[in-house]
């Protein structure tokens, strides 16, 4: 099950600048097993391409941590660049959107678990935990969602199913255990996850893969073993030998299911009377109906909805235990020891808080729901790490920040290893300093001028809906201009961001997202309103990352508003103002001329996915080609629309609308009517947003 491949960058470049000085030190700090280091890199010297070059020096399986999604993807994009033929892989949140269960007492109201899941997301978390099991050469590019609770890399493991040509195998037990890989069977609509047999023809479309595998039999014989593409069935190669994995993370252990069930049944039992005892009946009547329901479902199909309440009971944890996360999954690596693994931390002044901040989170949610009997008290078992158990899981870490925070210093004994100089002499962007009064004239001047020069500018504000009304007022002066805030969705972020670069509009307005890690060397100006404004987003470190956005370009320059100067931006200038001094002095000595970093706009994760939701466009399609008459069909969308308002689904209403907006701009044909289906690829996979989930307990 194990492949053995050596880690191998694939690059036109060599290290160069402050590069080489700090990959030679970090590798040596890993090889002596100093357990922390820092990596003090500014803007634009290449931190990711120190990275690979020190994953290829020390050949162990990386789990790189970033702090949000978009980064994440950069990175997994950069690293796939340079490691072609190696396993990367990319571990974020699958969810495109994600409402917990919660209960608010003071107003008696519960809100139902809601989410809408990505299914290529999911695709790639089980693609990262497998490549983990079976290969060495492994990159994990992840967001903090590494630390929430996953299925154990044990029981994972143990379940996987090999099938290999002229073995004897009994069809019926092959089904079986299909099944108990949590795999579905459809024969008419065939997805990811899920199996069909046909006669001695088996088709199996593994959950983290983009092909189905087919398996002939003769008799009890395997005969051939082919990938397929899933939906037009053509053979893509032919195989001897192939691997299935189970199709979910949370798979259950036949022999402890029964004593599962049973400690669920005891702390049911013993919660209920503690419940009734101190009067709280309705709690104890609610849990006891809730439970059973989940406890039937287990037993009939081994699974029920919101299972990973139950992981601790599942996987045999005491009680108070951590869960199983996918950092666990390193440990699991083939030919191996258990702490043979590196953890590269990227931006991690920003990072290293996120992780210490999501127990606490959960924990307080949690509780609420275990007191007024929607969970069991073992369900506060499944949660995101403690930051002392996900600093016990690490064997060494390298702290990757152009500023890095007071516990990355003190942990590596204020020992930095610093990378200031650039590849190609680029210098920090100059800071200028304008008044507040009037910022959004002077800003429209400067946008105009640089949009005419064929570059781009990056603005960064305060709030959400000010980046929506600032956008929108330079759309009204002419200008090319989108946003980019928290709301928009992963795969959405990226392609804003990539067509930025590719020149579809001129300026990008923000507010948290335009800070760490963004490479975006078209970008000349970076301006940030309201600098003198208290609060984080305007601190030195957010200030010294914001303006670094403008550092790979050699006519990078930052402008920052402001009635007053406060120690935070002096504190920022100073900072920047420092490393200029240094690199020009490196320039001057080395004569070398600054110039603008060429960056290749590559094939991004976001087209990686683009093949397969077209593919199941089409399928659908295909099914469902019913003409219906063009008239006829926008009167039943206004009816649902003015429906889906009237439940307060806000969500449903604006997508009906938009569908009719579509169907109102098409030409039906000479018969008046149009393909259905060609309407409703805007369909969500989840449900709807509001309206939904939420409801009185009592009364």
């Amino acid at each position: 099950m194990t492949e053995q491949r050596p880690f191998r960058i694939v690059s036109d470049y060599a290290p160069t600048g402050d590069q080489p000085a700090a990959i030679e030190a970090l590798t040596k700090g890993v090889l002596a097993g100093q357990k922390h280091q820092v990596l003090l890199g500014a803007t634009g010297t290449g931190k990711t391409f120190t990275m690979a070059n020190l994953i290829e020096r020390v050949q162990r399986p990386t789990l790189v941590l970033c702090h949000n999604k978009t980064l994440a993807a950069q990175l997994y994009e950069e690293m796939r660049a340079l490691f072609p033929d190696n396993a990367v892989s990319y571990f974020v949140s699958y969810y495109d959107y994600f409402q917990p269960e919660a209960y608010i007492p003071q107003r008696d109201i519960y809100i139902e678990k809601d989410s809408s899941r990505n299914d290529d997301l999911d695709r790639l978390r089980l693609a990262a935990t497998s490549n983990l099991l079976s290969r060495r050469d492994t990159i994990v590019v992840a967001s903090v969602s590494c630390i929430y609770g996953l299925g154990s890399p044990e029981n994972y493991r143990n379940r996987v199913l090999t099938i290999t040509r002229g073995d004897a195998v009994d069809r019926r037990e092959l089904l079986l255990s299909l099944v108990d890989m949590q795999y579905g069977r459809s024969e008419l609509d065939f997805q990811r996850g899920q199996f069909r047999a046909r006669g001695d023809v088996i088709e199996v479309w593994p959950a983290y893969e983009q092909y189905a595998v087919r398996i002939e039999l003769f008799g009890d014989e395997v005969d051939r073993i082919e990938l397929v593409e899933p939906i037009s069935g053509e053979v893509l190669a032919t195989e001897s030998q192939v691997f299935l994995f189970p199709a979910v993370h949370y798979v259950l252990d036949k022999d402890r299911l029964t004593d599962a069930l049973d400690r669920i049944k005891a702390e049911l039992d013993a919660r209920v009377l503690a419940l009734r005892s101190e009067g709280k009946l309705l709690e104890a009547q609610r849990l006891l109906s809730r439970t059973k329901y989940d406890l039937e479902m287990l037993e009939e199909v081994g699974f029920c909805q919101g299972v990973e309440n139950y992981s601790a009971q599942l996987e045999g944890r005491p009680k108070g235990s951590r869960p199983h996360a996918m950092l666990d999954y390193f440990r699991f690596a083939p030919d191996g020891n258990a702490n043979d693994w590196l953890l590269l931390i990227d931006e991690s002044h920003v990072t290293i808080p996120q992780v210490r901040a999501m127990y606490n989170g959960d924990r307080a949610r949690k509780q609420v729901l275990v007191d007024h009997g929607f969970r069991l008290p073992s369900a506060m078992d499944n949660r995101p790490l403690k930051f002392e158990e996900f600093e016990g899981l690490v064997p060494q870490v390298v702290h990757v920040s152009a500023t890095p925070g007071p516990w990355e210093l003190e942990q590596a004994d204020g020992v930095v290893v610093e990378q200031i100089i650039r590849p190609t002499g680029l210098l920090d962007p100059t800071v200028e300093v304008r008044p507040a009064r009037g910022q959004v004239e002077d800003l429209v001047e400067e946008c105009a001028r640089i949009a005419a020069g064929g570059d781009r500018t990056i603005v960064t504000v305060l709030t959400k809906r000010l980046a929506e009304d600032l956008c929108r007022y330079l759309e009204g002066r002419d200008l090319r201009v989108r946003w980019l805030h928290s709301e928009v969705e992963t795969l959405e972020r990226l392609e804003i961001l990539r067509a930025l670069r590719e020149g579809d509009f001129d300026v990008l307005v923000g507010v948290n997202l335009l800070r760490e890690g963004l490479d975006l060397p078209e970008v000349v100006l970076v301006a940030i309103m309201d600098a003198d404004k208290s609060g984080f987003l305007r601190s030195p470190t957010s200030m010294i990352q914001t303006i670094g956005r403008a550092a790979r370009n050699d006519r990078g320059r930052c402008i920052m508003y402001a009635d007053k100067m406060t120690p935070e931006m002096q504190q920022a200038i100073d900072e920047t103002e420092r490393r200029r001094s240094i690199q020009m002095a490196h320039n001057e000595a080395h004569g070398i001329t600054p110039t603008t970093i060429q960056k290749e706009i590559r094939t991004g994760i976001e087209d990686e996915l683009a093949p397969s939701r077209e593919a199941r466009k089409k399928a659908t399609r295909g099914i469902n080609t019913n003409r219906v008459d063009r008239e006829a069909y926008l009167e039943a969308l206004r009816a649902d629309m003015m429906d889906a308002a009237a439940d307060m689904k806000f969500e449903r209403a604006a997508m009906l609308r938009d569908r009719i907006q579509k169907v109102e701009a098409s030409e039906p044909d000479e018969d008046g009517t149009i393909v259905q289906a060609d309407f409703e690829d805007d369909e969500p996979t989840g449900k709807s947003r509001q309206g939904k989930g939420r409801r009185r307990t009592r009364g």
